[in-house]
């Protein structure tokens, strides 16, 4: 309760704020878009940039990725399987059931309940280096009327994406050994204290909004699906993986909250952007979000 009681009244004080119209219609965009453009790229990159590369958890992030691969590959099947969705849609269908997130929520959690980010920059560097570029060839081959893939466009993304471009500029600096000014790291420390209450009021302010529209019985089976791999089957595959690889008590918590985080927004965001899936990744994002303090609650009191 101590971990997540200021994640609760944050958000809640989010909606509230959302809800009273005290700071006005566009907070919940204008706050997200702070977080994922200065303060999650600040708290990043000094996390990454004071680990020693030979800190990085092997072990634990092998678990993290069984779990991911494993679930992003029930969603993307599944999705074609059991709701015959077409090819385009299915890669959506496997990130909103697998690809967390690791930045607007996972921040403030992993700070609660953690005490620092270094394991969740590990599963940042993850999915945005090996899931997200995957995901991004499925859609773009399946966009293209010749099967092509736009290789400049993906090989772009570290540069257009300021999470990715401030991990890896913070893994340079740990590999080479590089320290950062005292002004401009105590500006980037200003900077990255923001990142968690912001988050968590962005998320608050979200959830006040006009009811969505009713879906048809198949679209909330798919979503039920989705939001069962995500919240249950991710957890219990990271918990088992981490039991078979031995998995210490503190890493085994870790492994387990990072992949019982709700599904990730770049995932309505990709849709949007290929124009397949919007809908259900818009669901899966709200739903996943909603429900994951509970589940992450639970996996907190039975493994902390």
């Amino acid at each position: 309760m101590s971990a997540f009681a200021p994640i609760w009244i944050l958000t809640a004080v989010g909606y509230a704020a959302c809800r009273w119209g005290l700071l006005g219609e566009e907070v919940a965009s204008v706050l997200g878009r702070f977080v994922f453009q200065l303060a999650m790229p600040s708290a990043l990159f000094l996390a990454l940039s004071r680990m020693p590369l030979s800190g990085f958890a092997g072990r634990s992030l092998l678990a993290f990725g069984v779990s991911t691969a494993a679930v992003v590959g029930l969603g993307w099947v599944g999705a074609s399987w059991l709701f015959g969705r077409e090819p385009g849609e299915r890669p959506i269908w496997g990130m909103a059931a697998g690809y967390v997130n690791s930045a607007n929520l996972g921040i403030p959690i992993a700070t609660q309940i953690l005490g620092n980010v270094s394991f969740l920059a590990e599963v940042v560097l993850l999915q945005v280096l090996v899931v997200t570029p995957v995901i991004l060839v499925a859609l773009d081959r399946h966009s293209d009327p010749a099967g092509r893939v736009r290789v400049r466009r993906i090989a772009s993304l570290p540069v257009r994406n300021p999470v990715i471009l401030a991990s890896l500029l913070g893994v340079a600096c740990s590999a080479t050994g590089l320290h950062l000014p005292s002004m401009a790291d105590a500006s980037l420390t200003l900077l990255s204290g923001s990142a968690v209450p912001a988050a968590l009021v962005a998320l608050g302010a979200s959830m006040h909004g006009p009811a969505p529209s009713r879906a048809e019985p198949a679209a909330l089976a798919g979503l039920a699906v989705i939001t069962a791999l995500k919240l249950v089957t991710q957890p219990v595959i990271a918990y088992a993986a981490g039991l078979a690889l031995h998995l210490s008590a503190p890493q085994l918590l870790a492994v387990v909250v990072c992949a019982g985080l709700p599904t990730a927004q770049n995932t309505f965001i990709f849709g949007q952007e290929y124009g397949v899936g919007e809908a259900v990744a818009n669901r899966a994002v709200v739903v996943t979000t909603t429900l994951s303090l509970a589940t992450l609650a639970a996996a907190v009191a039975l493994l902390g």
